[in-house]
């Protein structure tokens, strides 16, 4: 094993010394580099990291096998990895097609916010109408992770979103007032969802279904929930896993536009929400008093 890793050892450094170009491997490996944490950034916090990692353990392995001669497990790693690329493909083909939907994205930012504005408003709208009317509600905003695994069954809706047509679907007497609605790049995609229920034990009291459904669908990806409480009326976001609750229209504005203008993966601290509402109402305030010298 010695002789190997010295015969190694000597062969790396004759290939540096051969072919090792100072300025052109070294832009070359600053830019491998940003992309494999780019790729890290875009994947962390959803089941993609699992299946890497999975991966990397079995090239581990493969490596192993040949370092300490183990035949029949190097044989099989290497049937499995020979396709390495096409598996990768096929597991990881939502996250690819998402990747350079975002890197299109970059190329018309201003869309983009003025997608994620009216997304914003409609939803708090909407939030605070059924909030006074006590009627519940569970609206889940896909992020980077796909939820096409984590949701059954579903009403297809395929509409822009609107204050209207969401307190339409959450009104008692809707047949899909119990589901989830769900959006999906600006729009909503289909109503009536069933999210997987969390198991967690340490939720407050009073806590329902619809709570431990928003909590259980963060819990595996990085989806964005809001829920309106049909017992208590209050607003409540979903994050990560955690829960802010009692919310009102104002504090719940700034805490989506915080969280989906970033790469948030955890709800922000309250304090973050009431300094973040104080530099919109001065801006607001600022905005009003241009506005009446321009008039005057």
């Amino acid at each position: 094993m010695i002789t190997v890793l010295w015969n190694f050892g000597a062969d790396l450094v004759e290939f540096f010394n051969s072919r090792f170009d100072p300025f052109r491997d070294t832009v070359d490996i600053l830019l491998v580099t940003a992309g494999i944490y780019w790729l890290l950034l875009l994947i962390r916090g959803t089941r993609a990291i699992q299946i890497l990692v999975g991966l990397i353990v079995l090239i581990a392995l493969s490596l192993a096998s040949e370092l300490f001669q183990l035949a029949a497990l190097g044989m099989i790693l290497e049937r499995f990895l020979g396709s390495a690329v096409l598996i990768i493909v096929i597991l990881f083909q939502n996250d690819i097609r998402r990747a350079l939907a975002r890197v299109g994205r970059g190329f018309f930012p201003s869309f983009s916010a003025e997608q994620e504005t009216q997304v914003v408003e409609e939803i708090v709208r909407t939030a605070g109408d059924l909030s006074q009317r006590r009627h519940g509600a569970l609206i889940v905003l896909e992020r980077e992770s796909n939820l096409g695994d984590q949701i059954e069954a579903g009403v297809p809706v395929d509409a822009q979103i609107s204050k209207e047509l969401l307190t339409s679907i959450f009104q008692p007497s809707s047949p899909m007032h119990d589901g989830a609605v769900l959006i999906q790049e600006g729009r909503i995609s289909s109503a009536g969802c069933i999210l997987p229920l969390t198991l967690r034990t340490d939720l407050p009291e009073g806590l329902g279904t619809r709570h431990r459904a928003a909590v259980g669908i963060t819990e595996e990806t990085d989806a964005l929930v809001v829920v309106v409480s049909e017992e208590t009326a209050k607003i409540s976001v979903v994050l990560g896993g955690q829960m802010l609750r009692e919310l009102d229209a104002p504090r719940l504005r700034v805490l989506l536009r915080d969280i989906l203008s970033g790469e948030r993966k955890e709800l922000p601290d309250a304090s973050e929400i009431t300094r973040g509402l104080e530099i919109a109402e001065t801006n607001n305030t600022s905005g009003k008093e241009g506005e009446q010298a321009t008039a005057s």
